[in-house]
């Protein structure tokens, strides 16, 4: 059986993490993810981590300063400090709360300066997230959501990826996003499937409940499983409505 876990970046934004962790046990997934938890305190949420029974599978790199414009800082040439300061939060975050999985958010950049920039910071990565037993995801963003974004297909990742080295480094595989950029999603999924550290799914191209647009989510999923996928597949989509109002699909999918 298919299992799911719930991205509380997106939903039941409405609740405190904690609680969102509560509701996301009570809806039926079996794991959650996160964005940007780090108001939360740590002993609050692996207090719900606990009390609930779910994993965390992983959370982001902060972006950076926000209002400037920033949307990660990895692969941005000349803020090597900042990009290894939330780096450090972020592995360190995890561990406090036993998270699977760290994504190094890249940031707006181009260029031959940008990609040495990120294989370094990602090399950095890899290193602090070994020692904590942690996997570091990158993942590519769609043009129209991310204008600017350094990473933007599966294969540029595959290529970065390579290029650090690292064992521990994953592609995050979003259907959405490579939907939108790439397209050929059966293909892909199953040429890049030893490279694949988490998938997520959402509608295209409204990036709501996942029950309906242009990707056959059910052709999708049956095919992970011949596949032999074992792990909780990420929602990360915009609820319609509510949360809540639109979970239909998680049962229909199972």
């Amino acid at each position: 059986m298919m299992r799911f876990s719930a991205n509380l970046g997106f939903l039941w934004q409405e609740l405190s993490l904690p609680d969102a962790i509560r509701a996301a046990k009570a809806a039926g997934f079996d794991a959650v993810e996160c964005h940007y938890p780090y108001d939360t305190p740590t002993e609050a949420v692996r207090q719900a981590l606990e009390e609930t029974g779910l994993p965390m599978l992983g959370l982001n790199t902060a972006r950076g300063n926000v209002a400037a414009g920033d949307n990660g800082l990895a692969a941005i040439p000349g803020r090597k400090e900042e990009a290894r300061r939330v780096i450090d939060q972020a592995i360190d975050y995890a561990a406090a709360i036993g998270a699977r999985s760290v994504h190094v958010m890249a940031g707006k950049a181009s260029g031959e300066e940008a990609r040495a920039t990120f294989i370094a910071n990602l090399g950095y990565a890899c290193e602090r997230a070994d020692k904590a037993g942690a996997t570091v995801l990158i993942e590519p963003l769609n043009h129209r959501d991310a204008p600017g974004y350094f990473l933007q297909t599966a294969d540029q990742a595959l290529d970065i990826i390579t290029a650090v080295g690292a064992e521990n480094l994953k592609l995050m595989f979003d259907c959405y996003h490579i939907q939108i950029m790439q397209g050929d999603l059966t293909h892909r999924l199953q040429a890049h499937m030893t490279a694949i550290g988490h998938i997520q799914i959402a509608a295209v191209p409204d990036r709501r409940e996942p029950d309906h647009g242009e990707i056959n989510y059910r052709h999708l999923l049956q095919f992970l499983e011949e596949l032999g996928y074992d792990r909780p597949i990420g929602a990360e989509y915009r609820p319609a409505t509510t949360t809540d109002a639109g979970l239909a699909w998680l049962q229909a999918y199972r």
